[in-house]
């Protein structure tokens, strides 16, 4: 019984050890700490710019084991702004993003690869438009410490580039328009 104690004391130490290490997170959405952005080609003319307005997340993070991390950001894709009310109409049918039978889209990390001081390559699986695809997003932390308010923060922006057509979205206007581009900022508060 005495063994069972001890071990089962030893075994709890190691774990609430091991929690002390790596943190919980929400991204900071009430302060609205945090963009989805993403920009495509119009036409090979200029660039369109938009961003996801609702989305929510959470993520782990270590910074002396940054490869543990783990990502999970769920954006509702109704929230799509352009600021062009009409092409916002446009983006959410059938021919873009469907949000009536898809309103979710969503990434969650499978790997982190440390690439230098501070960045990283996070892997993962993009759900768009009812298609689960392998993406991988260049991160770079902007930032960590405590805020004026008691709590403690972290900060990271990421970039990546997804194929419209890997995620079914079948509209063509033109070889310049193929791609999107997506600019990441989140903003952390330890749990």
């Amino acid at each position: 019984m005495l063994k069972k104690l001890v071990t089962g004391a030893l075994l709890g130490s190691m774990l609430m050890a091991g929690a002390a290490t790596a943190a919980d997170y929400k991204v900071d959405i009430e302060g609205q700490h945090a963009f989805v952005q993403f920009k495509v080609n119009h036409l090979g003319f200029s660039w369109m710019y938009g961003s996801f307005k609702d989305f929510d997340g959470s993520f782990s993070y270590d910074p002396a084991k940054p490869e543990e991390s783990e990502v999970n950001i769920v954006i509702q894709t109704n929230s799509v702004d352009t600021n062009h009310t009409e092409r916002d109409k446009h983006l959410r049918s059938g021919d873009f993003l469907n949000v009536r039978k898809h309103p979710e889209a969503r990434f969650t990390s499978t790997s982190v690869a440390v690439t230098g001081e501070d960045t990283m390559d996070v892997s993962g699986n993009l759900t768009l438009n009812g298609v689960t695809k392998p993406i991988v997003i260049a991160v770079k932390k902007t930032g960590e410490g405590d805020d004026p308010w008691g709590g403690y923060r972290v900060g990271f922006e990421g970039t990546t580039s997804i194929m419209l057509k890997d995620f079914n979205i079948k509209q063509n206007l033109g070889p310049a328009t193929q791609s999107v581009e997506f600019m990441l900022s989140l903003e952390g508060v330890r749990l």
